[in-house]
């Protein structure tokens, strides 16, 4: 992976923060022109380095409040059972994120539903249900300390 310049690395911390800022604005904030700035983030979109740009919900102020993290471990790991359970979490709407992992598990589920009720019934009868699921593990979280979906980019530069 090339190196990224300085500039757009300032761009992506910027864009990360306010991803409708608009090219005028993330210009005169980098001492830029609004064509470099617009041609960077171009280049940028069509390399995937910037992969989609989004809006963030509170979880909490739409009724979603409960977080929970799921540790799954499989009965075996061919050819088959890990690329069936990958498809099956992609289309279900409380698992916000998948993580295959090293070591004692094999998969980490970060799933938001707006109560334990509805947890117990998504675990119930889909989540345990995925052919080759052995065992779950789950955990509530409470308060977040940290959130941020910004990476770090200035740390990808030597």
């Amino acid at each position: 992976m090339p190196k990224l310049k300085e500039l757009d690395v300032k761009i992506l911390e910027i864009i990360q923060e306010d991803a409708a800022i608009p090219t005028a604005e993330l210009a005169a904030r980098l001492g830029s022109s609004k064509s470099v700035c617009w041609r960077r983030i171009q280049r940028m979109q069509e390399k995937d380095i910037i992969q989609k740009r989004v809006t963030l919900v509170d979880p909490k102020k739409i009724g979603l409040d409960v977080t929970l993290f799921a540790q799954i471990k499989m009965t075996a790991h061919g050819r088959t059972i890990l690329p069936e359970f990958i498809r099956a979490i992609q289309d279900l709407a409380p698992v916000v994120e998948c993580h295959t992992m090293i070591g004692n598990i094999d998969f980490l589920l970060k799933i938001i539903v707006k109560d334990i009720a509805e947890y117990e019934t998504f675990f119930l009868h889909t989540l345990s249900q995925i052919n080759g699921v052995q065992e779950v593990n789950t955990t509530i979280a409470m308060t977040p300390v940290k959130y941020t979906t910004a990476m770090p980019v200035s740390l990808a530069q030597d």
